[in-house]
């Protein structure tokens, strides 16, 4: 049985990954294409063409965040249509308000929603 610490200790590993997955420019971007297109998704040419990055540099990207857990992919006949895992995005974005406005209380929670619209 995990401990409290541990349960922790394991969290914040993964947000840390998935922190790291996004902190490129060009990830950053396939995130908010992705983001854009929410729920349909993006094929991996429009991503291609969106982005103008080579495909081998684009496939290392998106399979970064997939083995992430950020973004899903599916076969669609001969494509490849990727869409933003968004639940993944609410448990950082959880995360993230946890420890910055309830838990430390660094950030107050009515300036965090302030700062959204």
């Amino acid at each position: 049985m995990q401990t409290a610490a541990a349960k922790n200790q394991a969290r914040v590993a993964e947000y840390a990954d998935m922190f790291s997955a996004m902190g490129t420019e060009a990830r950053l971007r396939i995130m908010q294409l992705l983001l854009s297109a929410h729920p349909e998704g993006m094929v991996v040419g429009e991503l291609q063409e969106e982005l103008d990055i080579p495909n081998s540099t684009l496939s290392h990207h998106l399979d970064k965040l997939r083995n992430e857990g950020l973004v899903q992919v599916r076969r669609e006949s001969t494509f490849l249509r990727y869409t933003a895992d968004t639940e993944a995005l609410q448990g950082v974005l959880r995360f993230l308000y946890a420890e910055c406005c309830t838990r430390n209380k660094a950030v107050a929670p009515r300036d965090v929603i302030q700062i959204c619209k």
